[in-house]
């Protein structure tokens, strides 16, 4: 999902990644709430959805759930197993690699989704540059972004994360993600949030 941990700690991480409620999904009503969002963000008819750095795939179930042809890729081979599992019977497919440069073909996906993995790149700005070459015309970009913490905060900023994507995309919506506890499981104080675009 993220290079915020090194390739070994982020594939051991998938033994218990689930266990944070806005990642197994395992509440209903966790999911239900991810499920809304995702509706509203993604292309109402069923297409060819990218997920980057998907980590165990619980995105990627809801998105297939709804319609979408599921490719998703992440650096963790763990990661990418436990999505398989997750998957299995679902029109998905999962690779092992680089989220920022990730080995699929250009101008191929209908949206194109990265929740939580932009603020851990070397570098978002080249990362975008290239995600946005592989949407079709009128494909959308979804990004799911932050900034954890309040003792030692880290992530982007909504307002850097919207700058960079004006640059790039067409119709760039942010919406607040922070006041919404049941995404998360509970209450949260930092800034969470979503960039919604269009690409050109």
């Amino acid at each position: 999902m993220t290079h915020s941990l090194g390739s070994i700690e982020w594939d051991a991480a998938a033994a218990d990644f689930d266990d944070e409620p806005d990642h197994g999904m395992r509440d209903p009503e966790v999911r239900a709430a991810w499920a809304g969002r995702l509706a509203g963000w993604l292309p109402q008819a069923p297409g060819d959805l990218l997920d980057l750095g998907c980590g165990t795939g619980s995105v990627s179930l809801l998105a297939a759930e709804r319609g979408h042809r599921v490719t998703g890729v992440d650096f963790a081979p763990n990661m990418v197993e436990r999505a398989r599992q997750k998957l299995a019977g679902h029109d998905a497919e999962f690779l092992v690699g680089d989220a920022a440069s990730p080995p699929v073909p250009a101008a191929s996906y209908d949206a194109v989704l990265a929740r939580h993995v932009l603020w851990a790149l070397p570098d978002p700005a080249v990362a975008l540059r290239h995600w946005v070459t592989l949407l079709r015309p009128g494909g959308r970009l979804v990004l799911v972004e932050g900034v954890w913490g309040e003792v030692s905060p880290a992530g982007i900023p909504a307002t850097r994360l919207v700058g960079l994507v004006r640059d790039l995309a067409d119709d760039v919506r942010h919406e607040e993600l922070s006041p919404d506890a049941r995404l998360w499981g509970r209450a949260v104080r930092d800034e969470r949030y979503a960039v919604v675009a269009t690409g050109r």
